[in-house]
């Protein structure tokens, strides 16, 4: 890989944007090897989290490299998967966790946004400033903004593409823990060790039916849909190792499966 790196931790995955000199901002080969990354933790039953950070102190990503769709007569270019090769991987059930290490703008932020736990550093700052460059937050942004900070708070950042800060970002509510830059990496590794701690099928399964259950009308019209994640979970041997290894007073030998 050219632009961004991968390291497996057990069964953390630890990916790495790479582009430093641009602030981690994305072309069409980067966001083509993020898909490829992220189709390889998507299907390896060994990897069950994921963080994704960026090289260096300045940014996690400043979103799409405008210097370069400008270059190359505007193409942007992204996979079916989306922006980073996740803001439109919607079949993706395995918890990502994104460490925000200073800017996340367009789709750095939109990319942030996709993952399901953000921790960010005290120096992280948060914009969706495409209407400033005549654009739009389309990988995303637009609409899981509202639905994860609720409608006035998101067009507040939306309609002004206004910076905002990580201690700000935990009172809007995108943000999950504010912690110093050195400390970054460490507490999301926090993060995944609890998530670790859990029945991996659980966990798939609460995702899918929280994100999916979100499409539905109502709260009864959620809970009667079929979650295939939660019949997997249902089906396990995961699903009598947990009460069994209560009963014992042990700790939980997870296979996920």
């Amino acid at each position: 890989m050219e632009f961004c790196t991968a390291e497996r931790e057990g069964r953390l995955f630890l990916v790495t944007i790479n582009r430093p000199e641009v602030m981690n901002a994305l072309h069409p080969p980067a966001n083509f090897e993020l898909e490829q990354i992220f189709n390889e933790f998507c299907a390896d039953p060994e990897l069950w989290v994921a963080i994704i950070t960026g090289t260096g102190e300045r940014a996690f990503s400043a979103g799409n490299d405008l210097k370069f769709q400008a270059e190359s007569g505007g193409a942007v270019g992204a996979p079916p998967t989306g922006f980073g090769g996740l803001t439109s991987r919607y079949d993706n059930f395995k918890p990502v966790i994104a460490a925000v290490n200073g800017v996340a703008m367009g789709g750095g932020f939109e990319i942030a946004l996709a993952c399901d736990i953000i921790v960010a550093s005290e120096n992280a700052i948060f914009a969706l400033p495409e209407p400033r460059v005549g654009l739009a937050a389309l990988a995303g942004g637009v609409h899981r903004l509202p639905r994860q900070i609720g409608l006035k708070n998101a067009m507040g950042m939306l309609l002004t593409g206004r910076r905002v800060s990580a201690e700000e970002g935990v009172r809007l509510g995108f943000v999950n823990e504010v912690v110093p830059q050195e400390k970054l990496i460490d507490s999301a590794r926090r993060w995944a060790d609890q998530i670790l701690e859990c029945a991996p099928l659980s966990v798939r399964a609460s995702k899918q039916c929280a994100m999916e259950g979100m499409r539905s009308g109502s709260i009864e019209d959620a809970m009667g849909q079929r979650y295939e994640e939660l019949y997997s979970m249902l089906k396990s041997e995961d699903f009598i190792e947990g009460p069994l290894s209560f009963a014992q007073k042990r700790k939980p030998n997870w296979k996920g499966e």
